[in-house]
Parts: structure tokens; sequence; C-alpha cells
């Protein structure tokens, strides 16, 4: 899950995760040390990097970095980021392919308080949302929300209001904010703030966005796909063991995530992020990392539509389940 469109310079020091044989693959874990980025972790701590033989790096992006700024640089091999910020990043001419989505289930959603009149889409109209910004995934998410209703950014009072979304809707300066169903919505549980979510219905067609996945330059494709296909295998049996078993998977992420080995609170939340985001990462048939072609084909049509490409992107391009392990 990206938290902002810009990010800085003082880069987490990179952690080795692997065998010691071949070129390194640097990861890009973009922003904090958080339990979202566990099933990379795991696949570190349980070896399953280095049995592939991999040498795995894994990096966390610094507070003002931008998105993709490392890949492009060639600091970094592959970046986890969002299908739809990679089919944006593809329209200014960064050729990064999706190989494999983690999120299969769009992750945001708008957060109201339970006693809420907000019940559905077209409730939005003239109504006061906040959101971080006009960026990212709670962004793009706002407006698939909207556009289900028939409505645009202007039928609605939209509010950028930074990653305040507790303060916010709690002093209700706004009536809904725009958030993560795995994590803000349970930091609003955990303070005692009775809400609910309002998420995005792609009916039988699916949803009109792609969420987080692991994201590769075509060049690197090229040069080192067999080993792009044992790094895919060996994260997502990190993901696998993630569902499999949530508590142990904190306790593993503690040696990453600064200050959750010694605070009960934290590891209680972690815990609660990780019930609630591991559902999301299985598609209906129970397969990890799959590309749907056709949320693929919506989220481009829907994206140019919108005004967020700044030229049209051929789908097909942007991703590819040819890196997946093979059943």
């Amino acid at each position: 899950m990206v938290a902002a469109a810009t990010l800085t310079s003082c880069a987490e020091k990179p952690k080795d995760a692997g065998g010691k044989s071949g070129d390194k693959i640097t990861v890009g874990l973009t922003y904090t040390p958080n339990i979202q980025f566990a099933p990379f972790y795991v696949a570190a701590e349980k070896g399953y990097y280095k049995d592939a033989g991999l040498n795995v790096r894994l990096r966390h992006h610094g507070a003002s970095e931008l998105l993709f700024g490392a890949l492009k640089s060639g600091v970094e091999d592959v970046t986890y980021a969002g299908g739809d910020e990679m089919l944006q990043a593809r329209s200014q001419n960064l050729p990064i392919v999706d190989i494999a989505t983690f999120y299969q289930k769009y992750p945001v959603g708008l957060i109201v308080p339970k006693d809420s009149d907000i019940k559905k889409p077209t409730d939005l109209k003239g109504r006061t949302i906040g959101t971080p910004g006009p960026y990212g995934e709670t962004y793009f998410g706002l407006l698939a929300l909207l556009k289900e209703a028939g409505l645009s950014p202007k039928d609605a009072k939209v509010k950028n209001i930074g990653f305040t979304q507790q303060a916010a809707l709690t002093g209700k300066k706004v009536e809904g904010v725009m958030g993560y169903l795995n994590n803000d919505a349970i930091a609003f549980q955990e303070a005692g703030q009775e809400v609910r979510s309002l998420t995005l219905d792609g009916g039988a067609e699916g949803d009109p966005l792609v969420g987080v996945g692991i994201g590769v330059k075509e060049k690197t494709l090229d040069k080192r796909g067999d080993e792009m296909k044992k790094f895919v295998d060996a994260t997502l049996r990190g993901l696998q063991y993630a569902i499999d078993k949530p508590e142990d998977t904190v306790k593993i992420s503690e040696k990453y995530v600064p200050g959750l080995k010694k605070d009960e609170k934290r590891q209680k939340n972690a815990l609660a992020v990780l019930k609630a985001t591991t559902p999301m990462m299985q598609n209906d048939a129970g397969e990890l990392g799959a590309n749907d072609a056709q949320s693929w084909s919506r989220m481009a049509d829907f994206m140019y539509d919108q005004g967020l490409l700044e030229k049209a992107v051929t789908p097909e391009d942007a991703y590819s389940n040819d890196y997946l392990p093979k059943s």
C-alpha cells in the first residue's frame, strides 16, 4: 500500500536476505517498515530466497523519495507498488511490468461514522470527503466510487487532508475519509470509534483498479527473467506463510519493524492489520499473485477517461502472469 506520491533521500539501510550467488536483487519496499511487507520479511527469514539461490536485498524508501525513482535509476530491480501507479508510470514512459499482483481485492474505501447516512456512492453528492491528496490509491479509489454513482469530483466537496484521516473525521471536518480498509479502518476501531466502510463494487466485471504488486522494468525481465520467476515464487511462499501463520509472521517481522518487538499494543495492531490484509490477497479461486486481464483493461480505460494517464497505455503490456509459479 502506497502512502504518498513523492518520497526522499535518506532510505532505510537495506537488509541482505538470501544466498550469495549471482547479482543482488534489490527490492524497493515503499516507505516505513510495516507489517504490510511481511511476505518479504518471511521469505528472507525462512530462507526462501536463499533456497532459490537468490541474493535479495530489502530496501525501504526514504520519506521524500519518488515512488519509482530508484527503479528508474537502477538502484532497485523490483518495486512494490500499486498496479494503478504502475500504469500511470508506463504512461510517463517508464516500461514497468506487474509480474505478480498481491492485492486481489482493492484495499481502499470510504470510511464514515457508523451512523452516517452515506450508504452508497450516490450519497456522495454534495458531501465533504477527505483524501490525503490528489494522488495514489486513496484518490484513485475516490474517483472510482464517484464514477460508480455517475458523479465527478465537482459533485462532491473533496478536501486534501494529508494523512490525518482520524482527526479529520472525528473532528467533523469532513463527512467521510478515503483510507485503507486493512489499516486506517482498524485504527479507528482501536481508538473506540465506530465506523463502517463503503467499498468499490466491480460486480461480475471485477474491480476497476488493480492493487499492489511486484513491478519490474522490461529490460530487467529480458536479462534476468529466470531470477525473477524464482523471486516471485519465493515471495509468494512468504505470502502463503503469512496467511497460514499470522502470529508467527508478526514475530518474524519484529526484526524489520522498529519498535514492534517490545510493544504489545503495536504487536496487537500488526496482527489485526495482517488478518485484515490476507483475505484481500487471494482471488476467488484461492490463487496468489495472479493478474486479471479484465481488471487491467477496465483500469486502463478508467484511468485514461479520468485524465490520470499522460497517454493511453495498452494494458496487456503492463502486466504478465508468465513469472508466476506453475501449478
